[in-house]
């Protein structure tokens, strides 16, 4: 072999190995590139999953605060269900007197107070009968499907029904 030979050979395997090298290179520049979009994707993913919980950490914030005040409100539903009962059975002679009154200045007080919290009543007596806002305990004469009696008061809170009313429904059937 000559020198020339030997060069050309020489060239031919530093160029076979460049080339190799080169393709080598490629396909860890590939391998690279294609872990850096999966790493991207996986980034990106929990981003997402991280704004998705903040917001949903958000909105279960908001409804605990707008719903806080509801155990306080459930344990003081019974006191105004007893000043009602109370007021309600009091003499005829005794209607007026300071005492009276004074009884029925406080309970419209606590309740204004818990009205300041979105407390409402439910309507009931004459109402169509609601399953979502009514608790049949009796069924007696009167207009079918009709709440006839209302036993106990029921409350809502920011249009969540926190004590259902109880009440008697009509059955449609007159006594004779």
């Amino acid at each position: 072999m000559n020198d020339d030979e030997v060069r050309t050979e020489k060239g031919e395997m530093g160029e076979q190995a460049e080339e190799a090298e080169a393709k080598s290179l490629t396909e860890l520049l590939e391998e690279e590139r294609s872990k850096a979009e999966k790493y991207l994707h996986n980034w990106k993913r929990a981003e997402a999953d991280l704004d998705n919980y903040r917001k949903r950490v958000e909105i279960e914030r908001a409804e605990v605060s707008k719903y806080a005040n509801v155990s306080l409100i459930m344990s003081l539903l019974p006191v105004i269900d007893d000043l009602e009962r109370a007021l309600a059975s009091k003499p005829r002679e005794s209607r007026h007197t300071g005492w009276i009154e004074g009884i029925e200045l406080i309970c419209r007080k606590l309740k204004a107070a818990l009205e300041s919290w979105d407390l409402k009543e439910i309507e009931a007596l004459g109402q169509d009968f609601n399953p979502a806002v009514h608790e049949a305990v009796a069924q007696v004469e009167g207009e079918e499907g009709k709440v006839i009696e209302e036993i106990q008061k029921g409350y809502t809170v920011r249009d969540r029904v926190i004590r259902p009313s109880l009440v008697a429904v009509g059955t449609g059937r007159r006594g004779g």
